[in-house]
Parts: C-alpha cells; sequence; structure tokens
C-alpha cells in the first residue's frame, strides 16, 4: 500500500468540522498534527480525534519530520503569517477563503510556493459539487448560446438577528464580512464558470452596526465589515453579471446562479439556509420554453453524502491537493485562484469606497507583482 501523506491542522472550529473528518476520510491523507494556540485545547483535540502530535505554534508544527502538507482554517487575518510559515518550511499547503487580507500577501504568498515548489490548493469548494460541476458541462456546451446576463443572489440570515455576537466577523481589518465569506466564493466560481471580469461597480453596506460582545458582558461594539455587498460586472466577454450578496436577510431566497442567453437558460439554486452545499438543483431551458428540472449524470454524484454537506465537496478538494502533491504542481483551484479572488475582493472595497467603476489589471502583472 502506497504511504499516507501526512497532514497537519491548523484552525479549530471549521478545521475541526469539515478539515480533519474530511482529510481522516480520504484514502491518502493521515492527519498527524492539530494546531491550537492553547497546548490544552490542542492535546484534547488530538486526543478525541486520533491525531498523534498537538501543538501551540506552527513552527513547531512545520518542524515535524513526518507533516508533508498543513491545512489552514483560521479566521483570515491569521492566514498571511501562518501560511508564510507552512511555506517558508516548504511543505504544501491547503488554504481556507478568504486568502488573505488584500492582494499583496496573497501574491507574496503565490511567489514564495512558486519559489519552493509547494503545491497549494484553496477550499473553492463550489468546483466540486455536482450540480455545479453539470452547470459548468452545459456552459461549455453553449446550452445558452450568447449570454445576456448572468444574475447571483445569494441571500442569507445567518447573521440577521442583531443578537448575534461581535467577533473577527464583525471587524474589516480582520478580514470580517459577507464579501470575504462568500463573495470570495462568487468571484471564484464566476472566474471558472464564466471568465475574467473585465471591469466593476459595488456598494458595501452594513446593516447591523453594532452587536453584543460576549466576552465584555454584552457590550455593544461597533460593526465596521460589510453584511450585505451589491456588485454589477462587466465580463470580458461583454456579458453584464449582477451579484446580490447579504448574510442578513431574514427568509433570503438562498444561493441561486441565472444564465440567460440567445438560445437558453440556465438555473442553478438552493434555498437551504442551515448547508450551502446540500439541496442544489438545476434546472434548463431552450428557446423560450417552461423550465424543467435537469437531472444531474451519476458520474458526477458524490460516492458519499455527510450530514454536513461541505465536507463531501472537501474530500475532493482533498484529493486534487493530493493529486497535485503526486504530480509535484499546483492544480486548479491553487494559490493562483485564491490571489484573483483577493484582487477582486480588494476592487470591490475600492469600488465602493469611491463610488466609481474600476478596471480589472492584468492578471499575470498581478501575479508577477508589477
Amino acid at each position: 500500500m502506497t504511504n499516507k501523506i501526512g497532514i497537519a491542522v491548523i484552525g479549530t472550529g471549521f478545521g475541526k468540522k469539515v478539515h480533519i473528518p474530511g482529510l481522516q476520510e480520504h484514502p491518502r491523507t493521515e492527519v498527524v498534527a492539530v494546531y491550537h494556540r492553547d497546548i490544552e485545547k490542542a492535546k484534547a483535540m488530538a486526543s478525541s480525534h486520533n491525531i498523534p502530535h498537538a501543538a501551540s505554534s506552527v513552527e513547531e508544527i512545520v518542524a515535524l519530520p513526518d507533516v508533508t502538507g498543513v491545512a489552514i482554517s483560521t479566521p483570515p487575518f491569521l492566514h498571511y503569517e501562518m501560511a508564510k510559515i507552512v511555506l517558508q518550511a516548504k511543505k504544501h499547503l491547503l488554504l481556507e477563503k478568504p486568502t488573505t487580507l488584500n492582494v499583496n500577501e496573497a501574491q507574496k504568498l503565490y511567489q514564495l510556493a512558486q519559489r519552493n515548489n509547494c503545491v497549494t490548493t484553496l477550499d473553492f469548494e463550489f468546483r466540486f459539487v455536482p450540480t455545479w460541476q453539470y452547470l459548468a458541462e452545459l456552459l461549455s456546451q453553449n446550452y445558452v448560446g450568447e449570454k445576456r446576463l448572468i444574475k447571483i443572489d445569494w441571500l442569507v440570515s445567518s447573521r440577521a438577528n442583531p443578537e448575534r455576537g461581535w467577533n473577527w466577523y464583525a471587524q474589516k481589518e480582520k478580514g470580517g464580512g459577507a464579501l470575504g465569506a462568500i463573495g470570495s466564493h462568487a468571484f471564484d466560481y464566476i472566474d471558472w464558470l464564466f471568465g475574467k471580469v473585465n471591469r466593476m461597480c459595488s456598494v458595501l453596506s452594513t446593516s447591523i452596526p453594532s452587536r453584543p460582545d460576549p466576552s465584555e458582558g454584552g457590550k455593544l461594539k461597533l460593526v465596521d465589515a460589510d453584511d450585505t455587498c451589491s456588485l454589477i460586472l462587466e465580463l470580458a466577454d461583454g456579458t453584464p453579471c449582477q451579484v446580490s450578496l447579504s448574510s442578513v436577510t431574514y427568509q433570503g431566497r438562498g444561493h441561486w446562479v441565472e444564465v440567460y442567453g440567445s438560445e437558453g437558460t440556465l438555473i442553478l439554486g438552493s434555498d437551504n439556509q442551515q448547508d450551502y452545499v446540500h439541496g442544489f438543483k438545476l434546472w434548463g431551458s431552450k428557446n423560450g420554453e417552461a423550465l424543467a428540472e435537469i437531472s444531474i449524470p451519476e458520474q458526477l454524484q458524490f460516492p458519499r453524502v455527510y450530514p454536513d454537506g461541505r465536507i463531501a465537496p472537501f474530500v475532493r478538494v482533498v484529493n486534487q491537493w493530493v493529486n497535485g502533491i503526486e504530480q509535484g504542481k499546483s492544480l486548479v483551484p491553487s494559490m493562483r485562484e485564491g490571489v484573483y479572488s483577493q484582487l477582486l475582493m480588494d476592487l470591490t472595497h475600492e469600488s465602493s469606497e469611491t463610488g466609481t467603476w474600476v478596471n480589472i489589471p492584468d492578471f499575470e502583472k498581478v501575479l508577477a507583482g508589477v
């Protein structure tokens, strides 16, 4: 039997719910170490998940000889420094989105990974969900013809309750907000499904200006991270794309991608508010006929689903990472795609702050740091 690839997990929130079970499920990876800044919590996590090593510093994690790769799922303000240590130690990297706090940090990580021949993967899991994969297939077959309009709604109620506590997610400087949480995904799948963006215009807003801080007895603290984002994009092929994102919409319609073209329409969507992967369906219409649900081919389906819908696509993300490690090169989605998503996030802030359209610069120059 082929030796398993030893992986360390940094981040015990999403890491505990998704990364550890997903990595333990994959036949080629073994979780050999877990990090928490509190060593006792790291040890407890290691013990409960049968992980041999626990550590309270990233340096200690990457020094372990049986660690070949590191998966990071901490809040975004920690990504850059942690990922830099991982890549400097020439360990392969699986990173959660949003990539970093700004495109300059993301570009530096990309360059470092290139120099040290590290295989990187970003957890853009919609690329690995069967319904989404079939949408991509139908688009590549020109199902809709010449695209006329793309409309994306991602409206959820996860932070609609103003009593939900203040934490890093409420702070712009720590990478909080709806744009980072879900806009990072949207920018990646727009690139995957529809191609590059030419220019954009955006409005970021914060509907709930303060939240109680549970660590200070419920004292109200300022929220300066966005909870709603409205975007108009012009794609490189000229197609207009409207994007509406919000985490504060009670009974929001969920997550929908609508593609209207000269020969047909494709609509993908889910109104599942509890699980952002489970529940997607795909409908199509040719030449103005009634919309009809499209069945997803068996070969695209997950071999196994889990109560937490995020685990099945994450296992496929891990598989992409493993294939990259075995081939000695980063496969899509990698740090390259992470830089692109981060670039569009930065430009969204710029457009919102200046009240203007912004042009997207040449991406190869951004990657090169020119």
